[in-house]
């Protein structure tokens, strides 16, 4: 996949429940602080236990989501996202995180984002909205 343009990025995130109701200019400033990656099928974007501070969209393909005990708790799609939660308890992550196909992801910090919801509170109930809508592979 080539590179997304600032203009791209921004599109995605706007379709997702994170940052939909956001003004443009923000999603535009939010959009550049994403980085875009892409892996490989069967490898892990990352493992239970590690420390990522980073929350994941997916732009492409498809993403397992596994307990410790590898077993699949959710089969994430495009437009989805996960790894949040690491952001706010700055805990090791709780489950790991695999693509089941070639996969493209965009993701953002947990430095940017916190200084993303200082500029604009709105977003940290954004992101409290859509955690619970979104909630079903966490709980188990």
């Amino acid at each position: 996949m080539k590179p997304l343009n600032l203009i791209e990025k921004a599109f995605l995130l706007k379709k997702t429940a994170f940052f939909r109701e956001l003004d443009l200019d923000l999603v535009l400033t939010i959009a550049d602080k994403l980085e875009l990656t892409t892996y490989s099928p069967s490898t892990p974007i990352f493992c239970s236990g590690q420390e990522t501070y980073h929350m994941y969209l997916i732009v492409e393909g498809r993403v397992k989501i596994e307990d410790k005990g590898q077993a699949t708790l959710a089969e994430l799609r495009p437009g989805e996202f996960f790894g949040d939660e690491a952001i706010f308890t700055e805990k090791p992550q709780g489950y790991s995180a695999i693509a089941v196909t070639e996969c493209v992801v965009l993701s953002l910090s947990r430095s940017h984002l916190l200084t993303i919801i200082a500029e604009c509170p709105s977003v940290a109930l954004n992101l409290l909205e859509a955690y619970t809508a979104n909630i079903t592979f966490r709980k188990r």
